[in-house]
């Protein structure tokens, strides 16, 4: 419980390089600061992000090594940076760097999850755990977690309507119909069914927002597909903003997906999503309501979600209302950061913090 009178402090430690995770990060990071919220976030040295939140959070960079001497002097700074910084809560970003959590009766301690857990021994000093949708908490019980110290409380995005990239600096005619992905280049975030779903859409350009051990693959996955000249590979971008503003539909062709911040960041931008009935987006989406689902790994059924798209010029429009509506209703800067003082400064029931 925080004292009245006094500010809530927060020590974040986040170990994540670069992908949606991070950009909520930010966003969490400055949301809590307008509130209020005195923060201090222990990270690796050179984030892409770091001049993202260093304004409002405070920054410590250091080496997380696992061998039994360096992580002997890592735990004794994070000690002494928590006895000059008195946090009332401490909260880490996914298992890896729970590792890092200290065990204080103290300090009200949470591990911030955005995947399904595999093994619990990383929480062992953990109070909570915070699940950003409900089928993760349910996930965490499932292996043996207690359920009563699991806590629902989704994301929102800062990404809002803006400005859109030149088109033509992307070798992009005005006239096609822009098909955006974005994440990491890897198996689970499905991009070659992607590939394989715009291939036959002639209309269709593929702008592929992201980096990862795959590219290579997925540039001559295109090239076998005979559809190079229509996918544009943009590497990695901290603001997906410019490009959701001049694309036409965002595409999330995951095979595993826990949420899919980028849905809520094409909301924002008020873009329809076509996903496969992965995790999150199956969550987030009614299908033909607020987007289009389509099977997992059925590039067929992707390609003609797009080709509705592409036919119907009133069917995206209709989507993009209901999507707005629900990302108000659920998912708002304003309901999840109340969410996250509500659980920071106390240790209260959780029906009163979770938010869906």
């Amino acid at each position: 419980m925080v004292p009245e009178g006094e500010a809530l402090r927060v020590v974040h430690v986040h170990l994540g390089i670069k992908g949606g995770a991070e950009r909520f990060f930010v966003s969490l990071v400055n949301a809590l600061a307008e509130r209020g919220v005195e923060q201090k976030a222990l990270i690796f040295p050179d984030r892409v992000w770091k001049k993202d939140i260093e304004a409002v959070c405070g920054i410590e960079e250091m080496g997380f090594s696992r061998s039994h001497i360096a992580r002997f002097f890592t735990n004794r700074r994070i000690a002494r940076i928590n006895r000059a910084f008195r946090p009332h809560a401490m909260m880490s970003w996914m298992p890896q760097a729970t590792r890092w959590i200290p065990n204080d009766p103290n300090i009200l301690t949470a591990a911030r999850l955005g995947d399904y857990p595999e093994r619990l021994d990383y929480f062992v000093n953990c109070d909570y755990l915070v699940c950003n949708t409900p089928d993760i908490a349910r996930a965490a019980a499932g292996i043996g977690w207690d359920i009563n110290r699991t806590r629902v409380i989704s994301n929102f995005t800062d990404v809002r309507k803006g400005t859109p990239i030149d088109r033509a600096k992307l070798d992009t005619p005005e006239g096609a119909f822009v098909v955006l992905g974005m994440g990491r280049f890897v198996d689970r975030k499905g991009f070659d069914t992607l590939i394989r779903a715009v291939a036959p859409l002639p209309d269709a350009v593929l702008w592929l927002v992201g980096e990862g051990p795959e590219e290579d693959k997925l540039r001559r996955l295109a090239a076998d597909l005979g559809c190079a000249d229509r996918v544009r590979f943009l590497g990695w971008s901290m603001d997906p903003g410019p490009y959701l503003a001049a694309a036409d539909a965002l595409s999330i062709p995951s095979r595993h997906e826990p949420l899919g911040n980028v849905v809520l960041e094409a909301w924002a931008a008020g873009k329809p999503v076509v996903a496969t009935a992965s995790e999150g987006p199956s969550w987030l989406i009614q299908d033909d309501v607020n987007g289009l689902l389509a099977p997992i790994d059925d590039h067929a059924a992707v390609s003609a979600a797009l080709g509705r798209l592409i036919a119907d010029p009133t069917l995206g429009p209709r989507l993009v209302e209901a999507a707005s509506a629900k990302l108000e209703a659920s998912h708002s800067r304003r309901a999840i950061a109340d969410a996250y003082l509500a659980f920071l400064s106390s240790r209260a029931p959780a029906d009163q913090v979770e938010s869906t």
